[in-house]
């Protein structure tokens, strides 16, 4: 199989019937082999009655329904894993991601030899409240990963097959898809200017809390990138060396004492900085040894509660 189109949507059911066909227009065009795999994230709509009737027009949609909303990186990695086409395009379905794309993001990823394509939308028409926050967003990214992408949560993106059936997607790692798979050691990683179009239905799922989110989560995904299997090289230095540093003052507070007669230690700021130095030295030393039993010893699961599925294996 050529292509596999992965769609998370929420609340979506006005855009779904121009956006399928949309898409499978395209395919026909260009006569790929392809399945479309919609992950119905707990829309509370008629979103799913929609991805079913036209499944039974269609043997190339396939779906999933979550019972309750999970988030788009529990949805993507659901449809990461259900995925059979030799290049897997993810997009929203908002009607803002054009199918147009598909098939130069497919010719760069089979013929160009990229791991992962990633759309930058040069042009946009979000208002200040959202492209503001993501100029920010993008910048901290690529200062913080190294990749010189500029539009790093664009949900269009273009993947071989090995990439997201080795990555894990969690929480709401979706914004760092592209840092995840070059930690995963797939390095070359690039980017094409996409068509934005303006959203024709509904409501953006936007908020200030997604902004929050994900600087949070950013920071999260460098720690795990960096010590996630090693955690003893980070708390286990940093613990050593605090309590080296309290060992010294308390030693030579410990030389005053007894060779220059210099009394009152307790009274002295620098005796409880010692003490609290060497404290806070050991819980790291032990977190660090705590946290290098956990990484050794468990792995990090997704599970979701699927009510329904179509074509697909629950």
């Amino acid at each position: 199989m050529d292509i596999s189109v992965v769609i998370a949507l929420l609340n979506e059911e006005e855009s779904l019937p121009e956006l399928t066909s949309w898409i499978e227009k395209v395919m026909k065009a260009n006569d790929f082999s392809y399945e479309i795999v919609f992950i119905d994230d707990g829309s509370t709509d008629g979103s799913w009655k929609i991805i079913e009737n036209f499944s039974k027009q269609n043997p190339h949609i396939k779906a999933i329904k979550f019972r309750r909303n999970y988030g788009k990186s529990a949805a993507l990695n659901s449809g990461f894993a259900a995925v059979q086409g030799d290049v897997v395009i993810t997009m929203d379905a908002d009607l803002q991601d054009s199918p147009e794309e598909i098939p130069e993001l497919y010719r760069m990823i089979v013929e160009d030899g990229y791991d992962l394509v990633s759309g930058w939308k040069k042009k946009r028409h979000d208002p200040l409240s959202k492209t503001i926050p993501t100029k920010l967003y993008n910048g901290a990214t690529r200062m913080m990963t190294g990749l010189n992408l500029h539009d790093m949560n664009c949900g269009l993106k273009a993947y071989k097959k090995s990439v997201v059936k080795t990555i894990e997607v969690y929480g709401e790692m979706h914004r760092y898809i592209p840092a995840i798979a070059k930690w995963a050691g797939f390095r070359k990683i690039g980017e094409k200017v996409v068509q934005h179009q303006a959203r024709k239905y509904g409501t953006t799922k936007f908020g200030l809390e997604r902004f929050i989110n994900g600087f949070l989560d950013l920071m999260t995904i460098t720690f795990i990138s960096k010590f996630g299997k090693r955690p003893m090289h980070l708390f286990g230095s940093l613990g050593t060396f605090l309590f080296f540093i309290g060992f010294v003052i308390a030693g030579w507070l410990t030389v005053e004492k007894f060779f220059f007669h210099v009394f009152k230690m307790t009274e002295r700021p620098l005796f409880y900085m010692s003490l609290l130095s060497m404290v806070i030295g050991s819980v790291l030393f032990v977190g660090g040894f705590l946290a290098e039993l956990v990484a050794r010893n468990s792995s990090i699961r997704n599970h979701y509660n699927i009510e329904k599925t179509i074509g697909v294996e629950d």
